[in-house]
């Protein structure tokens, strides 16, 4: 495979209204527009590394991945069904195929740079049931949805139309996830504390709620785990 099929074997299609940009002007196409030449550029300048996608190294990467698959029982499991949004390179494929490599993948990964996406079917092409698109939104329904670090990069969104875009994309993932999504923040500092620009941080109990509430889901909190941020598991 080659990339250019967005819809590997396990996947369903997108259900109506799965999204900003199902059927609609996209009202967030500036803001995505910003974002996709800010790791455009990242990925020119570094390559396809974890600095490439603004992490600082491999482990820390990694981590994040492990505290994502917590949604998942790989102990029993023999196939993924997985959406990748924010894949940047294909770093999760990496990653399971040295972790897990006994499970079969149905894998999608998307985003919003087109050069990412141009670099990992270069990285992963040939490869079974592994796709590729460039968007915002996952076009398809899986049985898990991960979304790692997409929500950090506000740059110079102000906090209430960058908190509208979040809700947007949670709702998408809620939408074609069959089971369940998993996404991770930074963690708000102290009020004292001087905030990074350009970085978006929060309590969890802001998005915690909201998936509560607005997309009437189970929620999991994961902390502790060595970075100054939290993973939501989130079933549906």
């Amino acid at each position: 495979m080659d990339g250019t099929t967005i819809e590997p074997g396990g996947g369903q299609g997108l259900p109506p209204h799965a999204g900003p940009g199902a059927g609609g002007e996209d009202a967030f196409a500036d803001l995505r527009e910003t974002v996709d030449a800010y790791y455009s550029r990242r990925l020119a300048r570094f390559g396809p590394t974890p600095l490439g996608v603004d992490w600082s190294c491999v482990p820390t990467q990694e981590m994040r991945f492990v505290q994502l698959l917590k949604l998942c029982d790989l102990s029993t499991s023999k196939k993924l069904v997985l959406n990748d949004l924010g894949c940047g390179y294909g770093a999760l494929l990496a990653y399971l195929g040295w972790r897990h490599p006994d499970i079969a993948l149905d894998y999608l990964g998307v985003d919003l740079s087109a050069a990412m996406i141009a670099q990992a079917k270069r990285l992963w092409r040939g490869q079974p049931a592994i796709a590729f698109a460039t968007g915002g939104d996952c076009p398809r329904v899986a049985d898990y949805s991960f979304a790692s670090g997409i929500f950090n990069v506000a740059l110079d969104a102000p906090r209430d139309r960058w908190e509208a875009y979040v809700a947007s994309v949670l709702d998408n993932l809620r939408a074609t996830s069959r089971i369940g999504f998993a996404v991770n923040f930074v963690a708000a500092r102290p009020a004292s504390a001087e905030a990074k620009p350009g970085l978006y941080s929060t309590s969890p109990e802001r998005w915690t709620t909201y998936c509560e509430t607005e997309l009437q889901a189970r929620v999991a909190l994961v902390t502790g785990y060595g970075m100054r941020e939290f993973t939501l598991l989130v079933t549906v």
